[in-house]
């Protein structure tokens, strides 16, 4: 199993002749925009209207852009805003403060997003690529194999859809506004790196330019592509890093992410640390709890003495995961006292651990599950 994976790229290449998604305003930064209003014979600041519509004001209707001459309304969204995703299922839990949406893109590629209401935020949980490449064998959507990168035009929609439905008070509880995204939907975003930090610019970006969020409320995970961690050290972009880890030895870890047999925990761990000492935010890592498989005590002691091999000056914090099993998996959620023994032995040795509010397993929560239904 392992040798394929030694051949994995960095970065997805998309294969020679496959039709590209239809060109987006999200997909362009300011200076672009400008240019392309200029080539469709419209002054520059045509481009900063629609980026105000459609940033500022989440509006994609060209009816309500009332400031626009209405010559002028149709051509430009046709041109800059062209649909990118269509629903095709929403299903709902927890009294309809978590929504999962299935997605068809241009081409009848699914993907998936959960918005997650709580009292003090709302989450939006994005996918970055149709499928995934990474072949973990206890998630769905790692089962299902990659069939291509999104776009950053089309992991925008997903944020300005959840950005839209709080604004709108959609969401049980009123309106509200859109706080937290976190790349933990379908794909590996550093496997996307371009688009994904490409979507991430224009989140952050301040308004109308962009959708003015916090760095400080985005989580971009990822399974360990070192060289991209490295990279993101280097972006000048807080955002926080998320390391899905799942084991603490070399041995375990070969079987449950296969690409660690291309970077071993240690390279991945350091990789981490050096994220932290750079950008000075505190790293999760993430462990997906299985039964008999990940959970053992002396996993735990493992997991801590590997973390504070780096020093304990709090660069790190542990976030434990009850599996959302995916039908007919072996793979099935810890026994609760071993979770609560796994969280005793970090805790002892001093590593500051959660353990993850899980939402929506009534509704086929586990990322990949919706699209391989359908």
């Amino acid at each position: 199993m392992s040798e394929p994976i030694k051949s994995l790229p960095l970065v997805f290449k998309e294969p020679r002749g496959r039709k590209k998604p239809p060109r987006h305003l999200a997909d362009l930064d300011p200076a672009a925009r400008r240019v392309v209003a200029e080539e469709l014979g419209l002054p520059a600041f045509r481009a900063n209207q629609l980026s105000k519509h459609y940033f500022e004001r989440l509006v994609a209707d060209p009816s309500e852009m009332t400031d626009l001459p209405a010559s002028l309304r149709e051509r430009l969204v046709a041109e800059l805003l062209p649909p990118l995703l269509t629903p095709v299922r929403t299903l709902e839990a927890d009294k309809g403060t978590t929504r999962k949406t299935l997605w068809r893109l241009f081409d009848g590629a699914l993907v998936e997003s959960v918005l997650m209401r709580y009292p003090d935020r709302a989450t939006i949980c994005v996918s970055s690529q149709a499928g995934c490449g990474m072949a973990c064998p206890f998630c769905a959507t790692g089962q299902g194999g990659l069939e291509r990168n999104m776009t950053t035009g089309e992991i925008i929609e997903q944020v300005v859809d959840g950005a839209r439905a709080m604004a709108q008070g959609k969401i049980p509880g009123g309106p509200g506004r859109l706080s937290n995204v976190v790349f933990m939907g379908m794909g590996e975003p550093m496997a996307n790196y371009k688009a994904v930090i490409g979507a991430i610019r224009r989140m952050t970006d301040p308004t109308p330019d962009g959708l003015g969020m916090s760095a400080r409320g985005i989580t971009l995970s990822t399974v360990g592509l070192v060289p991209r961690i490295n990279q993101l050290a280097t972006e000048g972009i807080p955002v926080t890093l998320a390391v899905s880890l799942h084991a603490p030895d070399d041995e375990l870890r070969n079987e449950l992410v296969p690409v660690n047999s291309r970077w071993k925990v240690h390279e991945v761990v350091e990789a981490a640390w050096e994220y932290a000492r750079t950008t000075k935010r505190r790293v999760s890592i993430e462990y997906a709890m299985m039964k008999d498989i990940n959970d053992q005590a002396w996993r735990a002691d493992l997991l801590a003495d590997v973390l504070q091999a780096y020093g304990d000056w709090g660069w790190v914090h542990v976030n434990l995961i009850p599996l959302n099993p995916t039908p007919g998996s072996k793979w099935t959620a810890s026994r609760k006292e071993d979770e609560r023994e796994f969280v005793r032995r970090l805790e002892a040795k001093g590593i500051s651990c959660t353990v993850r509010d899980t939402r929506g397993s009534d509704i086929d929560g586990a990322c990949g599950q919706l699209a391989a239904a359908e």
